[in-house]
């Protein structure tokens, strides 16, 4: 097919074991749904049984050697997270069970923080119209909460955001605005400089949802200069039960606690306690501990492939199955129809066919895509369509996929009339 940049795929694949399952009378399965979650490879689900198998104790507390065990592997994995992001301090590093946990986090901590960072009725907060429900509803619930006024950009046909308007979006009342990197609907790669630079105009907070990017392509905190970066784990190799919040250390340091327990704490009494340092104070309870050794085992195996290998392959695969695609009759991409500036996510519409039946046709083939708004409704409403069917793509996916999606649609316009 002439695709250059090309991982080896058929060293790769060997590493993920459900990729070799047969579905459905025979069929292979041809996973399109790494957006939803990522496949795990066989170093990750080693590292898990071994930590569960050899190494299992509850961390930071135990003076006993499996016990000393688990805590190096628990905060081992900091150091990989801290390293893989090229975040200034692993003090800054707070492990969480997703991203959302993560977002909740930063609004949570905004709504109880002293000046100069307080959200309330005085204030403003800006997001998106693409953002994923994640990174919408704890801005409700906070302005909810505080009065603060809700704000958002909007889209533009092609998928983007309208930025047109930027001064009147982000002003002098703005505290916080949060933004997705790249969108899990449009696929869209926002312009992260422009906003950033609004924001650090009038003094707000910037918070990004890397979800869609830290799996797929160099994600490094410095450069982006942002104050906080959510992600999560199981989109990128990693476990279910795992995410990440980054935070600037002077604002960790500042801001107080979303939740309270053990492990967070200093000191305690019946009158009052005190906080340990940043990232404990944030890490209330019992961690994740084996969902961060599983995704330290991830970071090593996107580490050892290499991210800007990772984000050239998916970008040879984005480009031919978005040519591809534009092939089949009656198909409408939703967002950019071109492979510049955009993830490995596509989502479509065929024709009238309701994007569920489509789904059901295609795993009857063998194909799992995804269905639905994809938690990001707001978009959906904006195209005016109910759902659409996403494709997406990751460093295992091929143009063999590609090709059996297309042949898949055309059985599923045959089966429809």
């Amino acid at each position: 097919m002439g695709l250059t940049g090309l991982l080896d795929t058929e060293a790769i694949r060997k590493d993920f074991p459900l990729l070799d399952r047969v579905v459905h009378d025979g069929k292979k399965i041809v996973y399109l749904d790494s957006a939803a979650t990522s496949q795990k490879p066989r170093q990750v689900l080693d590292a898990l049984n071994q930590y569960y198998e050899r190494h299992n104790a509850n961390v930071h507390r135990g003076v006993y050697t499996v016990a000393e065990e688990a805590t190096a592997l628990y905060e081992g994995a900091r150091d990989k997270v801290a390293a893989f992001i090229n975040a200034p301090s692993r003090d800054e590093v707070i492990f969480t069970k997703n991203a959302s946990e993560s977002l909740n986090l930063v609004a949570n901590m905004l709504g109880w923080a002293d000046e100069p960072y307080r959200v309330d009725h005085e204030t403003e907060i800006a997001i998106t119209e693409m953002e994923h429900h994640s990174n919408i509803v704890p801005w409700q619930l906070l302005s909810q909460r505080t009065g603060a006024k809700l704000k958002w950009f909007g889209l533009t046909d092609d998928g983007r955001l309208d930025l047109s308007n930027i001064e009147e979006v982000i002003t002098e009342k703005t505290k916080i605005v949060s933004f997705t990197l790249v969108s899990n609907l449009l696929g869209t790669i926002n312009p992260v400089e422009t906003i950033i630079r609004r924001a650090q105009e009038v003094g707000a907070l910037v918070c990004i949802d890397a979800s869609q990017a830290a799996p797929h392509m160099v994600l490094d905190v410095q450069a982006l200069q942002a104050d906080f970066v959510a992600f999560t784990g199981h989109k990128m190799c990693g476990p279910t039960g795992i995410g990440v919040l980054w935070g600037r250390q002077e604002l960790l340091e500042d801001l107080p606690p979303f939740l309270g327990g053990g492990e967070m704490i200093e000191t305690v009494s019946m009158h009052s306690s005190t906080y340990a340092p940043a990232p404990h104070k944030f890490e209330a309870g019992t961690p994740p501990i084996a969902q961060a050794v599983g995704l330290g085992a991830a970071v090593d195996y996107l580490s050892a492939i290499g991210m800007e290998n990772i984000a050239r392959h998916e970008h040879a695969i984005t480009e031919y199955a978005v040519r591809r695609l534009q092939e089949v009759p009656d198909l409408r991409i939703i967002g950019p129809t071109t492979a510049e500036d955009r993830g490995a996510a596509i989502s479509f519409t065929l024709g009238d066919i309701h994007p569920h039946d489509v789904g059901q046709v295609l795993d009857e083939q063998g194909i799992a895509v995804r269905v639905g708004h994809h938690c990001a409704r707001p978009v959906c409403l904006r195209y005016g369509i109910p759902a659409t069917t996403r494709a997406s793509f990751y460093l295992y996916s091929t143009p063999a996929e590609v090709d059996a999606l297309v042949e898949g649609l055309e059985h599923v316009r045959n089966f429809f009339g």
